[in-house]
């Protein structure tokens, strides 16, 4: 006789996430940026005195992949070719209001791009704090091309909103 386990549902696919027409008729989809980092960051300081800011990173890195990774396969064209695809891409994050991105590079031959995302969701307007911030987005990034080119990629932040800079650059690097 075989044994059911029951599974929880994945809470990170867009499925389980409900039908926020029905559930907000009033209030709508949309709140304002300032509620999103309040979960955001005491999220990111509870890990941190939890598990130490390596750890943190490495989680949040996580969380993210598994969201761009739902969010590639339920939300973007992966069918596109490949230019088609970026312009694509660029407009639904904006639509999404997660960022403006800008493709500055991406070679394929060297298994290599750089993206730049200008009025960031997660750090865009926060002050100096001498550290990159957007763990999550790196994740997030790395959902979409692993999900686009069927490659595992590593993203890092190379420039950041929290560092001094006035746009979040990201990099990445085809595994090898």
């Amino acid at each position: 006789m075989q044994k059911f386990e029951k599974r929880k549902p994945d809470i990170y696919s867009l499925e389980i996430l409900g039908d926020v027409r029905t559930g907000r008729k009033n209030l709508g989809s949309e709140m304002p940026v300032i509620v999103y980092r309040l979960f955001m960051y005491s999220m990111r300081d509870t890990l941190e005195q939890k598990f130490g800011q390596e750890e943190t990173i490495r989680i949040l890195r996580e969380c993210g992949k598994k969201a761009g990774t739902e969010f590639a396969k339920k939300v973007l064209d992966l069918s596109l070719e490949r230019d088609s695809f970026l312009i694509h891409l660029q407009n639904i994050l904006s639509e999404y209001k997660i960022g403006i991105l800008r493709i500055e590079a991406f070679d394929e031959g060297n298994q290599k791009a750089v993206f730049t995302i200008s009025e960031d969701v997660d750090c865009s307007g926060l002050p100096v704090l001498g550290m990159a911030v957007c763990n999550y987005d790196e994740g997030f990034l790395n959902g979409i091309l692993q999900e686009y080119t069927g490659q595992s990629y590593t993203v890092t932040e190379i420039d950041c909103w929290a560092k001094g800079d006035r746009v979040c650059r990201f990099e990445a690097v085809k595994d090898v």
